[in-house]
Protein backbone atom coordinates (compact mmCIF):
# COMPACT_ATOMS: atom_id res chain seq x y z
CA UNK A 1 0.00 0.00 0.00
CA UNK A 2 1.56 3.42 -0.86
CA UNK A 3 -1.64 3.01 0.04
CA UNK A 4 -9.23 17.86 0.05
CA UNK A 5 -9.80 21.75 1.93
CA UNK A 6 -11.62 24.68 1.55
CA UNK A 7 -15.42 24.38 1.06
CA UNK A 8 -14.89 21.82 -1.88
CA UNK A 9 -16.95 19.50 -4.39
CA UNK A 10 -19.57 17.25 -3.64
CA UNK A 11 -17.15 14.33 -1.45
CA UNK A 12 -18.44 11.14 -3.40
CA UNK A 13 -17.85 8.74 -1.03
CA UNK A 14 -15.63 9.90 1.51
CA UNK A 15 -16.54 8.80 4.91
CA UNK A 16 -16.65 11.11 8.30
CA UNK A 17 -13.37 11.64 10.71
CA UNK A 18 -13.31 9.54 13.49
CA UNK A 19 -13.67 12.71 15.39
CA UNK A 20 -14.13 16.45 14.62
CA UNK A 21 -11.43 18.66 14.05
CA UNK A 22 -11.24 22.39 14.68
CA UNK A 23 -9.09 24.46 12.27
CA UNK A 24 -5.69 26.20 13.90
CA UNK A 25 -6.62 24.34 17.11
CA UNK A 26 -7.09 20.95 17.28
CA UNK A 27 -4.50 18.70 19.32
CA UNK A 28 -5.95 15.21 20.83
CA UNK A 29 -5.04 12.75 23.37
CA UNK A 30 -3.25 9.95 22.07
CA UNK A 31 -3.40 6.17 23.74
CA UNK A 32 -2.64 6.87 27.23
CA UNK A 33 -3.74 10.43 27.62
CA UNK A 34 -0.15 11.56 25.76
CA UNK A 35 -1.14 15.25 24.31
CA UNK A 36 0.12 15.78 20.88
CA UNK A 37 0.17 19.33 19.47
CA UNK A 38 -1.26 20.35 16.31
CA UNK A 39 0.56 19.11 13.53
CA UNK A 40 2.29 22.03 11.49
CA UNK A 41 0.74 21.80 7.99
CA UNK A 42 -0.36 24.85 5.85
CA UNK A 43 -3.60 23.75 4.73
CA UNK A 44 -5.92 25.69 3.16
CA UNK A 45 -9.10 26.46 3.94
CA UNK A 46 -11.19 25.13 6.85
CA UNK A 47 -8.87 21.85 6.71
CA UNK A 48 -7.20 20.82 9.60
CA UNK A 49 -5.15 17.82 10.39
CA UNK A 50 -4.85 15.39 13.05
CA UNK A 51 -2.98 12.35 14.38
CA UNK A 52 -4.33 9.30 12.39
CA UNK A 53 -6.30 7.06 14.49
CA UNK A 54 -7.24 3.30 14.27
CA UNK A 55 -10.99 4.75 14.13
CA UNK A 56 -10.28 5.89 10.71
CA UNK A 57 -10.19 2.95 8.93
CA UNK A 58 -13.61 3.10 7.17
CA UNK A 59 -12.87 6.32 6.03
CA UNK A 60 -9.54 5.90 4.80
CA UNK A 61 -10.70 2.48 3.02
CA UNK A 62 -13.50 4.79 1.82
CA UNK A 63 -11.18 7.14 0.37
CA UNK A 64 -9.23 4.32 -1.28
CA UNK A 65 -12.35 2.79 -3.04
CA UNK A 66 -12.53 6.32 -4.22
CA UNK A 67 -9.50 7.14 -5.55
CA UNK A 68 -8.41 3.76 -7.07
CA UNK A 69 -10.44 3.43 -10.55
CA UNK A 70 -7.53 7.35 -10.73
CA UNK A 71 -5.06 6.17 -9.55
CA UNK A 72 -4.78 1.89 -10.99
CA UNK A 73 -2.37 0.98 -7.55
CA UNK A 74 -3.75 -2.79 -8.70
CA UNK A 75 -4.48 -2.86 -4.50
CA UNK A 76 -7.92 -3.02 -2.39
CA UNK A 77 -7.94 -2.61 0.98
CA UNK A 78 -10.98 -3.04 2.85
CA UNK A 79 -11.24 -1.31 6.65
CA UNK A 80 -10.61 -5.16 7.76
CA UNK A 81 -7.06 -5.05 6.09
CA UNK A 82 -6.36 -1.47 7.24
CA UNK A 83 -6.85 -2.85 10.66
CA UNK A 84 -5.02 -5.60 10.19
CA UNK A 85 -1.62 -3.73 9.11
CA UNK A 86 -2.21 -0.83 11.56
CA UNK A 87 -3.90 -2.10 14.64
CA UNK A 88 -0.57 -3.64 16.55
CA UNK A 89 2.36 -2.51 17.67
CA UNK A 90 4.44 -2.25 14.47
CA UNK A 91 3.02 0.68 13.95
CA UNK A 92 2.02 3.74 15.76
CA UNK A 93 -0.71 5.62 14.18
CA UNK A 94 -0.77 8.71 16.66
CA UNK A 95 3.02 9.23 16.17
CA UNK A 96 3.57 8.61 12.67
CA UNK A 97 0.08 9.33 10.94
CA UNK A 98 -1.97 12.27 10.20
CA UNK A 99 -5.48 12.67 8.82
CA UNK A 100 -6.58 15.61 7.41
CA UNK A 101 -10.41 16.39 7.84
CA UNK A 102 -12.99 19.56 6.88
CA UNK A 103 -14.49 21.18 10.07
CA UNK A 104 -17.39 19.01 9.25
CA UNK A 105 -15.10 15.82 9.78
CA UNK A 106 -14.97 14.63 6.70
CA UNK A 107 -11.45 12.84 6.02
CA UNK A 108 -10.35 14.09 2.80
CA UNK A 109 -6.74 12.39 3.07
CA UNK A 110 -4.22 10.96 4.70
CA UNK A 111 -0.84 9.89 5.83
CA UNK A 112 1.59 7.53 8.17
CA UNK A 113 5.11 6.82 8.36
CA UNK A 114 6.17 2.99 8.36
CA UNK A 115 9.56 2.07 9.92
CA UNK A 116 10.94 -1.00 9.69
CA UNK A 117 11.63 -2.89 12.68
CA UNK A 118 15.34 -4.72 11.32
CA UNK A 119 17.73 -2.92 9.45
CA UNK A 120 20.16 -4.48 7.28
CA UNK A 121 22.48 -1.70 5.16
CA UNK A 122 19.94 1.23 5.90
CA UNK A 123 16.72 2.30 7.65
CA UNK A 124 13.62 1.79 5.48
CA UNK A 125 10.83 4.19 6.32
CA UNK A 126 7.51 3.83 3.44
CA UNK A 127 5.85 7.10 3.48
CA UNK A 128 2.39 6.03 2.63
CA UNK A 129 -1.08 8.02 1.93
CA UNK A 130 -3.16 9.64 -0.50
CA UNK A 131 -5.04 12.37 -1.35
CA UNK A 132 -9.24 11.98 -2.46
CA UNK A 133 -9.33 12.50 -6.13
CA UNK A 134 -11.93 15.55 -5.42
CA UNK A 135 -9.43 17.68 -3.49
CA UNK A 136 -6.76 17.23 -5.53
CA UNK A 137 -5.11 20.04 -6.97
CA UNK A 138 -4.77 22.38 -3.74
CA UNK A 139 -1.15 21.90 -2.28
CA UNK A 140 -3.12 19.04 0.51
CA UNK A 141 -0.42 16.36 -0.85
CA UNK A 142 2.58 18.73 -0.95
CA UNK A 143 1.88 19.20 2.89
CA UNK A 144 1.85 15.90 3.95
CA UNK A 145 4.99 14.84 2.23
CA UNK A 146 6.37 17.08 3.95
CA UNK A 147 5.36 16.01 7.10
CA UNK A 148 6.31 12.71 5.72
CA UNK A 149 9.96 13.55 5.12
CA UNK A 150 10.13 15.40 8.80
CA UNK A 151 8.32 12.34 10.46
CA UNK A 152 10.63 10.04 8.75
CA UNK A 153 13.84 11.80 9.47
CA UNK A 154 12.92 11.66 12.94
CA UNK A 155 12.05 8.16 13.01
CA UNK A 156 15.55 7.72 11.42
CA UNK A 157 17.31 9.65 14.63
CA UNK A 158 14.88 7.90 17.50
CA UNK A 159 15.49 4.18 16.05
CA UNK A 160 18.58 3.79 14.25
CA UNK A 161 20.63 6.75 13.94
CA UNK A 162 23.58 4.77 13.27
CA UNK A 163 22.88 3.77 9.86
CA UNK A 164 21.67 5.61 6.91
CA UNK A 165 17.37 6.04 6.37
CA UNK A 166 15.97 5.52 3.14
CA UNK A 167 12.70 7.49 2.81
CA UNK A 168 11.00 5.79 0.01
CA UNK A 169 7.67 6.82 -1.96
CA UNK A 170 5.95 4.46 -4.48
CA UNK A 171 4.56 5.94 -7.58
CA UNK A 172 2.69 4.31 -9.69
CA UNK A 173 1.49 5.68 -13.54
CA UNK A 174 -1.46 6.89 -12.47
CA UNK A 175 -0.26 9.12 -10.20
CA UNK A 176 0.88 11.70 -12.65
CA UNK A 177 1.00 14.51 -9.71
CA UNK A 178 2.85 12.61 -7.66
CA UNK A 179 6.21 12.12 -9.54
CA UNK A 180 6.71 15.80 -9.96
CA UNK A 181 5.73 16.22 -6.53
CA UNK A 182 8.43 13.76 -4.88
CA UNK A 183 11.31 15.31 -6.95
CA UNK A 184 10.97 18.59 -5.98
CA UNK A 185 10.96 17.30 -2.66
CA UNK A 186 14.57 15.85 -3.00
CA UNK A 187 13.58 12.54 -3.44
CA UNK A 188 14.99 10.19 -6.81
CA UNK A 189 14.38 7.33 -8.94
CA UNK A 190 16.07 4.18 -7.13
CA UNK A 191 13.93 0.61 -8.13
CA UNK A 192 11.09 -0.09 -10.17
CA UNK A 193 8.58 -3.07 -9.82
CA UNK A 194 6.15 -4.89 -12.03
CA UNK A 195 3.17 -6.68 -11.13
CA UNK A 196 2.80 -9.61 -13.04
CA UNK A 197 -0.14 -12.16 -13.68
CA UNK A 198 -1.28 -14.90 -15.29
CA UNK A 199 -4.10 -17.02 -16.63
CA UNK A 200 -4.84 -20.54 -14.40
CA UNK A 201 -5.12 -22.08 -17.30
CA UNK A 202 -2.48 -24.38 -19.39
CA UNK A 203 -0.34 -24.63 -16.69
CA UNK A 204 3.36 -25.69 -16.85
CA UNK A 205 4.36 -29.06 -15.40
CA UNK A 206 5.32 -28.88 -12.01
CA UNK A 207 9.06 -30.51 -12.62
CA UNK A 208 10.62 -32.81 -10.45
CA UNK A 209 13.83 -31.49 -8.69
CA UNK A 210 16.35 -34.44 -7.45
CA UNK A 211 16.73 -34.75 -4.04
CA UNK A 212 13.62 -31.98 -3.07
CA UNK A 213 10.50 -32.64 -1.81
CA UNK A 214 7.74 -30.04 -2.23
CA UNK A 215 5.22 -30.07 0.75
CA UNK A 216 2.14 -27.56 1.46
CA UNK A 217 3.23 -24.83 4.08
CA UNK A 218 2.98 -26.25 7.45
CA UNK A 219 2.73 -23.71 11.05
CA UNK A 220 5.14 -25.99 13.03
CA UNK A 221 7.58 -24.65 10.17
CA UNK A 222 6.55 -20.86 10.25
CA UNK A 223 9.53 -19.81 11.99
CA UNK A 224 12.24 -22.12 10.37
CA UNK A 225 10.59 -20.70 7.36
CA UNK A 226 10.56 -16.98 8.34
CA UNK A 227 14.69 -17.74 9.37
CA UNK A 228 14.74 -18.68 5.47
CA UNK A 229 13.63 -15.96 4.43
CA UNK A 230 15.67 -13.91 6.34
CA UNK A 231 18.57 -15.30 4.55
CA UNK A 232 17.33 -15.67 1.38
CA UNK A 233 16.96 -11.89 1.28
CA UNK A 234 20.22 -10.53 2.31
CA UNK A 235 21.66 -9.36 -1.44
CA UNK A 236 18.51 -7.91 -2.28
CA UNK A 237 17.68 -4.12 -2.46
CA UNK A 238 16.07 -2.79 0.54
CA UNK A 239 15.85 -6.02 2.37
CA UNK A 240 15.21 -6.12 6.09
CA UNK A 241 15.20 -8.72 8.85
CA UNK A 242 12.00 -9.95 9.77
CA UNK A 243 11.57 -10.42 13.26
CA UNK A 244 8.67 -12.89 14.73
CA UNK A 245 6.47 -10.32 15.24
CA UNK A 246 6.83 -8.59 11.99
CA UNK A 247 6.45 -11.75 10.69
CA UNK A 248 3.40 -12.87 12.00
CA UNK A 249 2.11 -9.39 11.15
CA UNK A 250 2.35 -8.88 7.67
CA UNK A 251 3.07 -12.54 6.69
CA UNK A 252 2.06 -15.63 7.53
CA UNK A 253 -0.52 -13.86 10.64
CA UNK A 254 -2.49 -12.14 7.83
CA UNK A 255 -6.05 -12.98 7.53
CA UNK A 256 -5.31 -13.60 3.27
CA UNK A 257 -2.52 -16.05 4.14
CA UNK A 258 -3.38 -19.33 2.36
CA UNK A 259 -1.17 -22.25 3.91
CA UNK A 260 -3.20 -24.75 1.74
CA UNK A 261 -1.84 -22.87 -1.21
CA UNK A 262 1.94 -21.89 -0.43
CA UNK A 263 4.06 -24.73 -0.95
CA UNK A 264 7.66 -25.64 1.00
CA UNK A 265 10.63 -27.24 -0.57
CA UNK A 266 12.54 -29.55 1.49
CA UNK A 267 16.63 -31.13 1.26
CA UNK A 268 17.16 -33.88 3.77
CA UNK A 269 14.17 -32.30 6.27
CA UNK A 270 15.03 -28.77 6.30
CA UNK A 271 13.53 -25.96 4.68
CA UNK A 272 15.41 -24.55 1.23
CA UNK A 273 12.39 -22.55 -0.49
CA UNK A 274 9.22 -21.39 -0.28
CA UNK A 275 6.40 -20.06 -1.92
CA UNK A 276 4.04 -17.89 0.58
CA UNK A 277 -0.05 -17.53 -1.45
CA UNK A 278 -2.45 -14.78 -0.07
CA UNK A 279 -6.00 -14.30 -1.89
CA UNK A 280 -6.99 -10.89 -0.72
CA UNK A 281 -11.22 -10.66 -0.69
CA UNK A 282 -11.24 -6.99 -1.18
CA UNK A 283 -9.57 -7.83 -4.74
CA UNK A 284 -12.15 -10.64 -5.53
CA UNK A 285 -15.23 -7.98 -4.43
CA UNK A 286 -13.88 -5.27 -6.59
CA UNK A 287 -12.49 -7.06 -9.63
CA UNK A 288 -14.87 -10.35 -9.62
CA UNK A 289 -11.88 -11.94 -10.11
CA UNK A 290 -10.10 -14.59 -7.24
CA UNK A 291 -6.36 -14.43 -7.57
CA UNK A 292 -3.90 -16.21 -5.70
CA UNK A 293 -1.10 -13.84 -5.10
CA UNK A 294 2.26 -15.29 -4.57
CA UNK A 295 3.70 -12.09 -1.75
CA UNK A 296 6.95 -13.86 -0.87
CA UNK A 297 8.73 -16.64 -3.21
CA UNK A 298 12.70 -17.44 -2.42
CA UNK A 299 15.50 -19.92 -2.00
CA UNK A 300 18.35 -20.04 -0.25
CA UNK A 301 21.98 -18.95 -2.15
CA UNK A 302 22.90 -22.63 -1.33
CA UNK A 303 20.26 -24.16 -3.36
CA UNK A 304 20.10 -22.00 -6.38
CA UNK A 305 20.44 -23.00 -9.51
CA UNK A 306 18.63 -26.49 -9.21
CA UNK A 307 15.02 -25.30 -10.52
CA UNK A 308 14.12 -25.11 -6.90
CA UNK A 309 12.08 -21.84 -7.31
CA UNK A 310 10.30 -22.76 -10.76
CA UNK A 311 9.43 -25.97 -9.22
CA UNK A 312 7.51 -24.38 -6.20
CA UNK A 313 5.98 -22.14 -8.24
CA UNK A 314 4.94 -24.30 -10.36
CA UNK A 315 3.58 -26.32 -7.97
CA UNK A 316 1.77 -23.54 -6.00
CA UNK A 317 0.07 -22.65 -9.89
CA UNK A 318 -1.53 -26.35 -9.42
CA UNK A 319 -2.61 -25.60 -6.01
CA UNK A 320 -3.90 -22.22 -6.92
CA UNK A 321 -6.23 -24.08 -9.49
CA UNK A 322 -7.20 -26.54 -7.79
CA UNK A 323 -8.80 -24.14 -5.27
CA UNK A 324 -10.99 -21.77 -7.99
CA UNK A 325 -8.22 -19.11 -8.06
CA UNK A 326 -9.29 -17.57 -11.72
CA UNK A 327 -5.47 -15.97 -11.99
CA UNK A 328 -1.97 -16.00 -10.08
CA UNK A 329 -0.47 -12.85 -9.45
CA UNK A 330 3.18 -11.49 -7.93
CA UNK A 331 5.28 -8.27 -7.90
CA UNK A 332 9.04 -8.47 -8.88
CA UNK A 333 12.12 -6.23 -8.62
CA UNK A 334 13.02 -5.75 -11.97
CA UNK A 335 16.56 -5.96 -11.85
CA UNK A 336 16.65 -8.62 -8.66
CA UNK A 337 19.79 -10.22 -8.83
CA UNK A 338 18.44 -14.17 -8.70
CA UNK A 339 17.27 -13.40 -12.18
CA UNK A 340 13.55 -13.92 -11.26
CA UNK A 341 11.81 -11.68 -13.56
CA UNK A 342 13.18 -13.84 -16.40
CA UNK A 343 11.86 -16.88 -14.45
CA UNK A 344 8.30 -15.24 -13.99
CA UNK A 345 8.35 -14.83 -17.76
CA UNK A 346 9.05 -18.17 -18.59
CA UNK A 347 6.37 -19.89 -16.28
CA UNK A 348 3.77 -17.51 -18.26
CA UNK A 349 3.79 -14.36 -15.83
CA UNK A 350 3.42 -10.77 -18.34
CA UNK A 351 3.41 -7.31 -16.62
CA UNK A 352 -0.05 -6.05 -16.06
CA UNK A 353 1.59 -2.85 -14.39
CA UNK A 354 4.59 -0.84 -12.74
CA UNK A 355 5.56 1.00 -9.79
CA UNK A 356 8.67 3.32 -8.87
CA UNK A 357 9.92 3.67 -5.79
CA UNK A 358 11.59 7.03 -5.29
CA UNK A 359 13.80 7.60 -2.26
CA UNK A 360 15.80 10.14 0.04
CA UNK A 361 18.25 8.77 1.23
CA UNK A 362 19.54 10.06 4.79
CA UNK A 363 23.45 9.82 6.16
CA UNK A 364 23.91 8.18 9.35
CA UNK A 365 23.54 10.55 12.50
CA UNK A 366 26.68 11.27 14.72
CA UNK A 367 26.02 10.29 18.09
CA UNK A 368 27.80 11.51 21.29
Amino acid sequence: MTRKRGTGPPLGGVRRCSRPVVPGRNPVDAPGGRPYAAPVLDLPGDLAARPLAPADVEAVAALLADAEPVDDTGENLDAADLTEWWADDLVDLAADGRAVCTAEGALVAWAVAVGSRGVRDAYRVGLEGRVHPAWRGRGIGRELLAWLLERGGEQHRQVHPEVPARLVVGVHPGMPGLEPLVRRAGLAPERWYSDMARPLTDLPPVPPVPGIELVPYAADRDDEVRRVHNQAFTDHHGSSERDEATWRAWFTGQRAFRPDLSVLTLADGAVVGYVLAYVFEADTRATGVQQTHFGQIGVLRSARGRGIASAAVSAALHAGAAAGCATAGLQVDTENPTGALGLYRRLGFTPVRTRTDWARVLPPVATS
